[in-house]
């Protein structure tokens, strides 16, 4: 593209290419910025273009002095609005510094160069905090479409303008982000002229399944698909054989186009053969799939992708990608796939629609057509509306469900339901003609189906979690939900794997997080196997993801405990993480191979172990969350645990009155070894599962020999073992978990751990509740018969 103007004035660089940007460069670049110039690194066709760096940002605003001018406004007016509307009037009537100035407009005519002719371009916003997989932003900053060289300064101030509208301060609010930290690039490209346009993802987005890629896609500019104004054209294509599996041709009313003379993008009416002609033909849906492919690999997780095709160009070269970003909502989840329910229902279909974001919700509709008339929209509620766009979140976050005329699995409605975990049905096409306003409806949003009144599936008969708005309780403090609940001697933990899912079970009456396992953390979240992050130079990627992932959990429930158990994946497992084949053995018997502790005193992977300590140490001082203790998985010997606690205590990870150190108690050495076991740690969590295998020599997996009732948690071996470990450690002042399966499953094996006197129960989330009663009935009936004893004595 020519030379990059650059200035002296200030340290670090005001423009760069895109072709000089990767992805590691967010803070400089923005979301869009750093994906966008990664893309062209490894041969993805983008439009040519340059990037306003966050540096430029940062220039203006402190030769303008804005930023204690823009503190004063958000810590002196409460109103979002008009907050909003004096900051973005500082910002438009500032002054860009003249070298500024000159550089964006020497970068702008080195684009035109390289077109050969004045170009028209796109200006996009790219927030340093946007589009990573934690907080999408979906569309809350401007964009600026077909701006030509006297149009192109006015544009770029006007994004920075908008990071502080309405809607951006109030997600920001709701997501945790400092507001004055925030800076914003600017993404400068040539404009695409869009015969078609729309979106995509490496995985369906109504069910997370990553054997799909799903592609929308409507006539001219892709805001039509991405805002929601058109029910688009769909293509779902297998990623293993990249054969179109699936097309949906969807009557199109509109599209968005750029006109010359008015020199404005302007909404054209469809109607006839337009309307109802698939907006991409099948080759060109074959070379995005395999251009979706190449990103997500190179990415190594779902992405979101926005696409073009350039009615000037041949293909293939007129098919270009315009954004790619990380999915949000099932990558969050960390879910491979998100399987249909099985149910059957009676009652009158409304309509149906795309479902978008899964759950079943029974409620009041409130069908709105504009969104001023949302103003007595009441908490709970189901919405009903033609489309969404980021002016309805505050809406949506208080709906309980969320149903539309238009949109696809990609549209506002879609992903802003999905991040916020409300049941959504799109792309209905009459829903606010069939549904009337103040009727009670039944919302299907797992199968896109809407009832009249209230309609019983076989799930809610079995006791799934079937929302009803007038039961909800939503706003209830903790304590008066505890009240709710019977108090028990026995602590009542959770056992939790994802950390984003932690938002879901707060109501729940548990005490304390009794097994958290990092495992999720690293397959979904870290990805790659930390041996292999240490050798590219990258061991804090590993640390900060884990911490990030442990925080979550321990600042949701604090002060409670969160005992976080030290990773416990089997060579095979490990072996699976990206990088991993370098590193892992291949064993006959991984589940009784190189796992646990051995790892951790292991010459080739104490490294990584070490990595595991500093996360749980950055939690703990760094973050302030002295509720996270930490315990050892798949214990064997004494020997090999005193080598790794002398190991935690060198990253300065020391047992002390707040920090608790446990074992699993899983291996039966340390059943037989309780005495000495207990000399060095604090505590036991009894691995129910491992511990029957192992005591009983029985291949958990083997369904065979559970057919022949060989392996059974009740068997009377595993209950004497777990009844000696929990009176040897208290002999020893320890404490005695559980966290296997055993009382999950099985109410008997509850009563026996409360008699035998277990110091806490950790079970499944769905288990909570009944547990805790099941507890305190044990317990209610132990005090009954002392209390007869003593009269009998």
């Amino acid at each position: 593209m020519g030379n990059i103007v650059t200035s002296s004035v200030i340290e670090g660089d005001l423009i760069l290419d895109l072709k000089s940007i990767r992805k590691d460069m967010l803070s400089l670049a923005g979301g869009k910025g750093a994906n966008l110039g990664e893309l062209i690194a490894f041969g993805i066709r983008v439009p040519p273009g340059f990037v306003i760096t966050s540096n430029a940002y940062k220039y203006f605003i402190e030769y303008n002095k804005l930023k204690e001018k823009i503190k004063n406004v958000l810590e002196t007016e409460p109103d979002e609005e008009k907050a909003s509307e004096k900051i973005k009037s500082l910002i438009l009537s500032a002054t860009v510094p003249k070298d500024l100035e000159e550089t964006i407009y020497g970068n702008y005519d080195s684009l035109s160069k390289l077109v050969g002719k004045e170009v028209l371009v796109a200006v996009r916003s790219s927030a340093t905090a946007e589009d990573i997989a934690e907080a999408s932003f979906a569309g809350q900053q401007d964009t600026y479409l077909n701006v030509s060289r006297a149009e192109l300064l006015d544009a770029v101030k006007r994004v920075w303008a908008s990071l502080y509208t309405a809607r951006a301060i109030s997600y920001r609010k709701a997501k945790g982000i400092d507001q004055l930290n925030i800076a914003m690039a600017v993404v400068v490209q040539k404009m695409v002229n869009s015969r078609s346009a729309g979106v995509m993802f490496t995985l369906h987005p109504s069910t997370g399944d990553r054997n799909y890629i799903v592609i929308e896609s409507s006539w001219g500019l892709g805001e039509s698909v991405v805002g929601g104004r058109v029910t688009p054209d769909e293509v779902i294509i297998e990623k293993s054989s990249l054969k179109i599996v699936e097309r949906r041709l969807s009557h199109k009313t509109t599209k968005i186009v750029y006109d010359q003379s008015s020199r404005q993008n302007k909404t054209i009416h469809l109607s006839g053969e337009e309307a109802d002609t698939m907006s991409l033909n099948d080759d060109e849906a074959i070379e995005l799939a395999k251009l979706a492919l190449k990103i997500e690999e190179h990415y190594g997780r779902p992405m979101d992708i926005e696409w073009a095709i350039d009615a000037d160009l041949k293909f293939p070269d007129n098919v270009f990608i315009v954004q790619a970003r990380p999915e949000t909502y099932w990558s969050n989840k960390g879910k491979e796939e998100q399987k249909e329910k099985k149910g059957s229902s009676t009652g009158k279909i409304l309509t149906k629609g795309i479902p978008a974001s899964p759950g079943i919700v029974v409620g009041k509709a409130r069908v709105l057509l504009d969104l001023k008339d949302a103003k007595n929209f009441q908490q709970g509620e189901i919405l009903v509306t033609k489309m969404t766009d980021p002016d309805w979140v505050p809406v949506m976050k208080i709906a309980s469900a969320i149903v539309t005329d238009e949109g696809g699995r990609t549209s506002h409605a879609a992903i802003v339901s999905r991040e916020l975990g409300i049941p959504a049905v799109v792309g209905t096409g009459n829903a606010t003609k069939v549904i009337q306003d103040g009727q009670e409806i039944t919302v299907d949003a797992t199968r896109g189906v809407i009832y009249e009144g209230k309609v019983v599936h076989e799930e809610a008969e079995k006791g799934s979690s079937v929302q009803t708005t007038h039961t909800s309780v939503s706003g209830i403090s903790r304590d008066v939900l505890l009240s709710l609940y019977p108090v028990t001697g026995t602590k009542i933990y959770m056992n939790l794997g994802q950390p984003d899912v932690i938002q879901k079970y707060l109501d729940l009456p548990f005490d304390g997080i009794g097994l958290m396992r990092i495992e999720f953390i690293v397959s979904e979240w870290i990805k790659y196997h930390p041996l292999y992050l240490i050798k590219i130079g990258k061991p804090e990627e590993f640390v900060n993801k884990l911490a990030e992932g442990i925080s979550m959990v321990a600042s949701a429930i604090y002060p409670r405990p969160v005992v976080v158990r030290f990773s416990d994946f089997k060579s095979n497992e490990y072996k699976s993480l990206q990088g991993g084949s370098e590193f892992e053995p291949d064993e006959r018997n991984p589940m009784i191979g190189w796992r646990g502790v051995s790892r951790y005193i292991s010459k080739q992977y104490e490294p990584a172990f070490r990595l595991e300590v500093k996360a749980i140490l950055k939690v703990r001082e760094e973050m302030g969350l002295s509720n996270v203790w930490v315990m050892f998985p798949f214990v064997r010997t004494t020997w090999e645990l005193n080598r790794a606690i002398r190991i935690m205590e060198e990253e300065g990870l020391r047992r002390s009155s707040d920090f608790k150190v446990w074992i699993m108690a899983e291996v039966p050495s340390v059943i037989v070894l309780a005495d000495e076991f207990s000399k060095i740690v604090d505590g036991f969590s009894i691995g129910s599962n491992d511990l029957a295998q192992l005591t009983l020599g029985v291949d958990r997996d083997s369904d065979l020999l559970a057919r022949m009732g060989y392996y059974d948690e009740r068997d009377p071996a595993v209950l004497e073992s777990i009844r000696r470990l929990i009176h040897t450690a208290h002999k020893y002042g320890k404490t005695v978990s559980i966290c296997g399966q055993a009382p999950s499953v099985y109410q008997e094996v509850v009563e026996f751990l409360v008699k035998e006197g277990i110091d806490s129960i950790s079970v499944n989330p769905d288990a909570v509740v009944s547990t805790r009663r099941m507890v305190a009935s044990v317990e209610q009936k132990m005090l009954l018969q002392g209390l007869r004893k003593k009269l009998e004595e």
